[in-house]
């Protein structure tokens, strides 16, 4: 069994950049997709960003031109660029990584935009 271990949440200033990193407690899954997902206070999580091991990336309007993720497949790590940020972005960013067969996901990094 795989964890995924998030850091990089906190609270920054609308306008503000944060990067978040996601990695696997251990290697060699070579995971299909991985990518981020996020719930706000009372809202259904939904999806940010999501990247193949090779392929392009797959955004979400909402963060097309300021969030960026990439991949480091060597070491199954997964990271969330994200700039200029907005208050509608504050959220619990979960990160996520799939196989054929499992669906793994971090526990949950809490991201705050206010001033």
């Amino acid at each position: 069994q795989v964890q995924l271990v998030e850091s990089g949440g906190g609270l920054v200033q609308p306008g503000g950049s944060l990067r978040l990193s996601c990695v696997a407690s251990r290697s060699g899954f070579s995971f299909d997709v991985m990518g981020w997902y996020r719930q706000a206070p009372g809202k259904q999580r939904e999806l940010v960003a999501t990247k193949g091991r090779w392929g392009s990336p797959n955004y979400a309007d909402s963060v097309k031109g300021r969030f960026t993720i990439v991949r480091d497949n060597p070491k199954d790590t997964v990271y969330l660029q994200m700039n200029s940020l907005k208050p509608e972005d504050t959220a619990v960013y979960y990160c996520n990584a799939k196989t054929n067969e499992d669906d793994f996901w971090g526990q949950g990094s809490q991201v705050t935009v206010s001033s």
